[in-house]
C-alpha cells in the first residue's frame, strides 16, 4: 500500500504523458517487487533489532551516570552510521566524479577517491557533532527552535562565502545524511533518553536529534569547501 501511490504516478506519465512503454519491463517488475520485498524487511528489522537496542543503550548509558561516555557514545553513533550511509556513499562518489570532470579537482582515481572519502568524514564528523549537541540539549531541557534558529543563521552566513560550486552538494548533504542507518538509531537514542531522564517527555524532549543532524552537514560541507577550493 505505500509503494502503490509510486507505482501510480510513474505509471501514469510514463503510459499518458509520455505515451511509451516501459524499457525493460522485465526488470523493472523484478526491480518493483525487490523493493517492496526490501522495504517490508527493512522495517521489520528496525522493530525487532535497531529501535530496542538504540533505546536500551541510551537506557545503560543514562542510569550510569556518565556525561562524558554518553556524549561519547552519541559521537560515535552519528559517526559510524553516517560513514555507512548508502545514500551519502552513492552522492559523495558522484560529486567527486562531477567535480573531477569540470577540472575544480585532478581528473585522476586517487583525487576523486581522496574528494569522496574527505567529504564523507566531514558528514560523519558533523553528524557526530550534531548528535552531542542534541543530546546535550536533552538533558539540559533547551528549547529546540533556539539552536536551529541559530543554526539556520550560520548556514545563511556561510553560503554567502562559500564557493559556489559546494553550496548544492552542502544543502544536499543534510538530506542524504538522514537515511535508513542513521534516522532510526539516533531517534531511538533521543526517545530513549528523553523516557529514562526525570521531567524530559519522549515527546516533547526525545525528538528533533534528526533536526540537527540534517542541519550540520551543510556546515561542514561548506568548511570543507572553502578548505579544498
Amino acid at each position: 500500500m505505500d509503494v502503490l501511490p509510486i507505482i501510480l504516478v510513474v505509471a501514469f506519465f510514463q503510459l499518458v504523458v509520455l505515451k511509451q512503454p516501459f524499457p525493460n519491463l522485465e526488470n523493472v517488475l523484478i526491480g518493483g517487487l525487490l523493493v517492496i520485498v526490501g522495504l517490508m524487511l527493512f522495517v521489520e528489522g528496525l522493530e525487532i533489532g535497531l529501535f530496542p537496542i538504540g533505546e536500551s543503550m541510551a537506557d545503560a548509558l543514562a542510569r550510569k551516570g556518565s556525561l562524558y561516555l554518553l556524549l561519547t557514545f552519541a559521537f560515535a553513533l552519528g559517526f559510524s552510521t553516517t560513514i555507512a550511509e548508502p545514500a551519502l556513499i552513492a552522492v559523495a562518489n558522484k560529486a567527486a566524479e562531477i567535480s573531477s570532470a569540470a577540472g575544480t579537482i585532478p581528473n585522476n582515481p586517487e583525487a576523486i577517491a581522496d574528494y569522496a572519502f574527505g567529504l564523507r568524514i566531514s558528514v560523519a564528523l558533523s553528524v557526530g557533532f550534531s548528535i552531542v549537541i542534541g543530546v546535550f540539549r536533552i538533558l539540559k531541557g533547551w528549547p529546540i527552535y533556539i539552536l536551529i534558529i541559530g543554526g539556520y543563521i550560520m548556514v545563511m552566513v556561510m553560503t554567502i562565502f562559500a564557493p559556489k560550486e559546494i553550496i548544492g552538494l552542502a544543502y544536499d548533504a543534510g538530506g542524504v545524511t538522514t537515511s535508513t542507518i542513521t534516522v532510526p538509531l539516533v531517534t531511538a537514542l533521543g526517545v530513549g533518553l528523553a523516557s529514562i531522564i526525570k521531567g524530559r517527555n519522549p515527546l516533547v524532549d526525545g525528538f528533533g536529534l534528526i533536526a540537527f543532524a540534517s542541519l550540520m552537514p551543510m556546515v561542514f560541507v561548506m568548511a570543507y569547501g572553502m578548505l579544498i577550493y
